[in-house]
């Protein structure tokens, strides 16, 4: 029995979604021990502002007078966006003056939350596949631009994991499992 071109698209879109809640999740113990800590630490708010500011791109991308029939786009980047919201308004709550300046210019694996990274790759890896049936340029540029930022990201972590100096710090970043 083949599948229709519709119920692959919808089957990996579900996949996708799936995935994007776990990437919207990946942050939360990096926020449970903020509120834990009630500090920043050395974390950057900036890969949230991205993604806020994504969600936000794409709920509006979704909406039926845009582009019809995209009710998976719309549920998941409405998650997404409710998420994002949630962990920066933690971060401004914590986050010392002095220190929302620092968090900014500081560029350590140190801080950089690999489960975030790894979640950026795989959801960017399904909403790319999710994008060839049928072939959407509108969706497989950025979306293939993420998976290889998301790539990216792997590949930094994985160069200066060993380079990062204090592993204690390295130890309250990544709670014990």
């Amino acid at each position: 029995m083949i599948m229709s071109q519709s119920i692959i698209r919808n089957i990996i879109g579900i996949i996708g979604n799936v995935i994007s809640c776990g990437l919207f999740l990946s942050p939360m113990p990096t926020y449970i021990q903020i509120i834990k800590s009630k500090d920043v630490k050395k974390f950057s708010p900036i890969p949230y502002l991205a993604t806020l500011l994504n969600c936000l791109l794409w709920f509006f991308y979704g909406l039926p007078i845009v582009h019809p029939n995209s009710l998976l786009i719309i549920t998941i980047n409405g998650i997404g966006i409710a998420f994002e919201v949630f962990y920066l308004t933690v971060f401004l709550i914590y986050a010392a003056r002095q220190g929302r300046k620092l968090v900014i210019q500081t560029k350590s694996v140190e801080f950089m939350p690999f489960t975030l990274s790894l979640a950026s790759f795989l959801n960017g890896v399904c909403w790319t596949s999710y994008d060839f049936l049928p072939f959407d340029i509108n969706l497989l540029v950025p979306n293939g631009l993420g998976t290889l930022f998301g790539l990216a990201q792997l590949v930094l972590y994985a160069c200066y994991f060993k380079s990062t100096s204090n592993k204690d710090a390295r130890a309250e970043v990544e709670p014990p499992v």
